[in-house]
């Protein structure tokens, strides 16, 4: 993976420790980089979570993020698990279910040492393919992030649709997730997702649609209130 901390930083190359698959990284405000990665079989693996200082020449141990063992899954290339830092440099992870019919979740714990048990967000929708996406921000606010089928939707790409749960209280608890947009798109299944979040209260999810299941924009959804209400922008083929 490539780690550049600033635009004047040059570029450096980094094994992935273990020969992990589908590395992700985040690097802090201190320049600490987070990375996790996936270890195992492909069809049930786990997530691990290791860090490096500024100017480290090497990582931490490394810390299991599943409670589960082989929750998570790395076939294909959209559906590893994926972080972002939130409030005081909290550390959360959100990946897809090694059965697909979870959308997991897990934060650092208060002093860093180990993650919390896992938690499946997906009360009701149905039919993960795709990865889905996670984002979080300075005030505690939490967003994972998937597209899925709803209990009245097509049985297809057309019906398919983003939702989100959030979290005001840094991923201690999630609320029911809910359809992120009104206007209907369809989400390409197979499809990978990013979910951001910025210091203003913005929460950016871009995916690709599948309207009529022939129309495969990418889609920028955008919310400025923290997540309460979503705005539609088409980005291109």
């Amino acid at each position: 993976f490539v780690v550049a901390c600033a635009a004047a930083d040059p570029v450096t190359l980094l094994r992935t420790p273990e020969q992990g698959l589908q590395p992700q990284a985040a690097v802090d405000a201190e320049g600490v980089v987070h990375l996790l990665y996936l270890k195992g079989d492909p069809k049930a693996c786990d997530v691990f979570y290791v860090r490096r200082p500024p100017g480290g020449a090497e990582f931490s141990a490394r810390l299991r993020v599943n409670s589960q063992p082989g929750a998570a899954i790395a076939i294909g290339t959209i559906r590893g698990a994926q972080i972002a830092l939130g409030k005081s440099g909290r550390v959360h992870i959100a990946w897809n279910g090694a059965k697909g019919d979870a959308m997991l979740y897990a934060r650092l714990n208060d002093d860093g040492t180990a993650f919390e048990p896992q938690q499946n967000v997906m009360t009701w929708t149905k039919h993960l393919d795709g990865g889905g996406s996670v984002a979080a921000d300075p005030q505690g606010n939490v967003f994972v992030v998937w597209h899925a089928h709803t209990n009245d939707s097509k049985p297809n790409e057309e019906g398919r649709a983003v939702v989100v749960a959030r979290s005001r209280d840094e991923g201690k608890t999630f609320a029911r997730e809910a359809p992120a947009h009104s206007e209907p798109t369809g989400a390409c299944g197979c499809c990978g997702m990013r979910a951001f979040a910025d210091s203003s209260g913005a929460v950016y999810a871009v995916y690709r649609a599948a309207t009529k299941q022939v129309n495969r924009d990418m889609n920028l959804l955008v919310s400025r209130d923290g997540g309460k209400h979503f705005q539609l922008a088409t980005l291109g083929k």
